[in-house]
């Protein structure tokens, strides 16, 4: 780390991180104090939801089956074959 950035998170204008951010490969501690080396508040990321750039969480992704009416699909593809 080098002594510019050491100063920053030193300077306090980078909040400690919130507990939802625990594994997060982007955390650095500095004098027994864990911060978010890419963003200034943490907890203003995980307001509306995950944060974008937590790396210990992935997002849900929630598959919706479609339910197709047979008789569409085939003159849909009837009409493709023209």
């Amino acid at each position: 780390m080098q002594a510019s950035e050491t100063l920053k998170y030193a300077d306090r204008s980078f909040q400690p991180v919130v507990e939802r951010c625990e594994g997060c490969e982007r955390i650095i501690e500095e004098n027994s104090t864990k911060y978010c080396r890419t963003y200034l508040d943490p907890a203003a990321k995980w307001r509306q939801g995950m944060c974008n750039f937590a790396t210990h969480a992935k997002p849900e992704l929630k598959l919706v089956k479609v339910r197709v009416n047979p008789l569409k699909a085939s003159k849909r593809a009837s009409r493709r074959k023209k």
